[in-house]
């Protein structure tokens, strides 16, 4: 298997693990980013689920497209999606991800997210059930059955 085809389980959490994404437009945010990446076929998306302050995905790129650069670009193209519409329609919330850094003004996403290459058949379907059993776990409760669930993948797979 060559390095582009390696399938990641990869969780990226919001700044300061603030519930930004428990609004659904920023969920929307995500997964239309996500849609656009599948519909261009530069990704495969196994599995998925937009929490509160974190997402989850287990994906691959598609050749020719390079892991490091779509990872790369997914993330900043969303949090830009998440500042254009915090400073239209929530002003006061967006002094929240204020960093005022060199190479940034703010900052939705923390720095170093997860991305870990998964190698077998049976790693790769326990992070799937991890990935859709996270909106039913005692600490979220936002469901009741992980098929419930909008923001997940778990619907795909009953």
């Amino acid at each position: 298997m060559n390095e582009k085809s390696y399938i990641y389980f990869f969780t990226a959490t919001i700044l300061n693990w603030r519930n930004l994404l428990q609004d659904d437009q920023y969920k929307s945010i995500i997964t239309n980013s996500l849609d656009y990446l599948v519909s261009n076929r530069k990704i495969a998306i196994y599995a998925f689920v937009v929490m509160p302050n974190h997402i989850h995905l287990v994906w691959r790129a598609l050749p020719p497209y390079e892991y490091d650069k779509i990872h790369g670009d997914f993330l900043p193209f969303t949090a830009h999606r998440f500042k254009r519409h915090l400073a239209r329609n929530h002003p006061r919330e967006l002094a929240a991800f204020y960093v005022g850094k060199k190479d940034r003004e703010y900052q939705f996403w923390q720095r170093y997210p997860l991305s870990v290459e998964l190698y077998s058949r049976n790693v790769i379907s326990q992070k799937i059930d991890y990935i859709h059993n996270n909106p039913v776990h005692d600490r979220w409760a936002l469901t009741e059955t992980p098929d419930q669930y909008m923001f997940s993948s778990a619907g795909f797979y009953i």
